[in-house]
C-alpha cells in the first residue's frame, strides 16, 4: 500500500468539470482531492470559464473545498466550500488539469492559458503542451510495434478497403470519449457505408479504424501511468452481452486484474518516454495484448482498482505529487 504524510501543508488546486457533475462514490479526481485532504494539504478546485491572462498573470476563480465524504444520498453534496478567491495558477503547489473533452476551441485555449501559467512558474500535471500534442487516438501511431492494424483516414475507398482486408474491424472518431461513435463493422455488413459516411461527414473528417480483437470479451484493460511507473493492477471493462464496447459509460462491467506480462512489456515501454514529456496521470487501453489507445486528459478507474484490490491508486498519485513539489 502506498502513501505516507509526508509533505503536509501543500496547496493543490484541481481543473475539473463543474463540481456538482462529479461522482464522488467512483470519480478519480474526488479519489484525489479527498487523499490529498487526509494528508493535511489544501484542496482548491478550479473552474475553467473562469481562467483569464492579464499582464503576464494567468488566474482563476479558486474554491478551497473540504472533500468529505458524505451519505450517497442522490443530489447530496460531497464537499463544502470553505474560501473563494479569484488566484494566480503560479501560487499554487500544483495544479492538476483533469477536464474531461471534448478537445473543442476552448479546450485548446484552456492549455494555452495553462501554458503561459507554466512559463510564469506554475506546475501543471499534466503538462498543457503535451496534452494539446498527443490526441488520444493518433498519439498510438508513435507506438505502433504495439498496436494492432490500424487506419486512419477519412476516404471512403481507403477504409474500405481495409475494412474488406481484415473481415471485421472497430471504427471510433478521433475526438471521442466513453465508447460514443464507436461502431462493430463486419465486411458484409449492409449498413457498413453508411456508417463510414455518418462517421467521416461525407470524408470531412478522419477516423481511426483497427481490427477488431476478440479479447474484448475478457476486457478492455486500463493501465495506468503515474508519473512513468505503471500502478500494478488493470481494471479490465468487460463488455455487455452483444457489446462490442468495455467503457464503463457504455455499461461495461470493470473487474481488477494484476497486470500480466505483456501489459507490463508495453507499460514499461511507453512509461518512461511519456512522463519525459510531462505527462504525469496516463491511462492506456490494452485489449488482449495490443494497445488500442493512450488516455492523457482524464483517465480514470482509480476508485474501481483500489476497492478491488485494497491498491490505493489516488495515494500513488499524492505520493509522485509531493515528490515533484517538494
Amino acid at each position: 500500500m502506498v502513501g505516507t504524510d509526508d509533505g503536509a501543508g501543500m496547496n493543490f488546486a484541481f481543473l475539473t468539470d463543474p463540481l456538482s457533475e462529479l461522482k464522488p462514490a467512483k470519480d478519480s479526481s474526488v479519489a484525489m482531492m479527498r487523499e490529498a485532504a487526509r494528508r493535511g494539504h489544501e484542496v482548491w478546485a478550479l473552474a475553467r470559464p473562469t481562467l483569464a491572462w492579464r499582464d503576464g498573470v494567468v488566474s482563476a476563480q479558486a474554491q478551497r473545498i473540504d472533500p468529505a465524504a458524505q451519505p450517497a444520498t442522490g443530489a447530496a453534496k460531497w464537499f463544502c466550500v470553505l474560501d473563494k478567491e479569484m488566484r494566480p495558477l503560479t501560487t499554487f503547489d500544483a495544479v492538476l488539469m483533469r477536464q474531461d473533452p471534448p478537445f473543442d476551441t476552448e479546450y485548446l485555449v484552456a492549455t494555452w492559458l495553462l501554458e503561459r501559467a507554466q512559463a510564469a512558474g506554475a506546475r501543471v500535471h499534466n503538462d498543457p503542451r503535451a496534452i494539446r500534442d498527443h490526441s488520444e487516438k493518433v498519439a498510438l501511431t508513435e507506438f505502433a510495434e504495439f498496436a494492432p492494424p490500424t487506419l486512419i483516414a477519412r476516404d471512403a475507398a481507403t477504409l474500405a478497403g481495409f475494412i474488406d482486408e481484415l473481415g471485421e474491424v472497430i471504427l471510433k472518431p478521433l475526438d471521442g470519449m466513453g465508447g460514443r461513435g464507436v461502431f462493430h463493422v463486419r465486411h458484409d455488413d449492409p449498413n457498413r457505408n453508411a456508417i463510414v459516411e455518418t462517421l467521416t461527414d461525407y470524408g470531412r473528417r478522419s477516423i481511426m479504424a483497427q481490427r477488431y480483437l476478440p479479447a474484448i470479451r475478457e476486457g478492455d484493460k486500463r493501465i495506468l501511468l503515474i508519473a512513468g511507473e505503471p500502478v500494478p493492477f488493470a481494471l479490465a471493462r468487460v463488455p455487455q452481452a452483444g457489446e462490442a464496447r468495455g467503457n464503463l459509460a457504455a455499461g461495461g462491467t470493470g473487474i481488477a486484474r494484476p497486470l500480466t506480462a505483456r501489459d507490463r512489456e508495453i507499460a514499461v515501454a511507453l512509461g518512461p518516454t511519456l512522463w519525459a514529456r510531462g505527462l504525469f496521470i496516463v491511462g492506456l487501453d490494452v485489449i488482449g495484448d495490443y494497445l488500442t489507445e493512450i488516455n492523457v486528459t482524464s483517465p480514470t478507474c482509480f476508485v474501481e482498482i483500489t476497492e478491488q484490490t485494497g491498491f490505493d491508486v489516488a495515494a500513488q498519485v499524492i505520493d509522485a505529487l509531493e515528490r515533484q513539489c517538494a
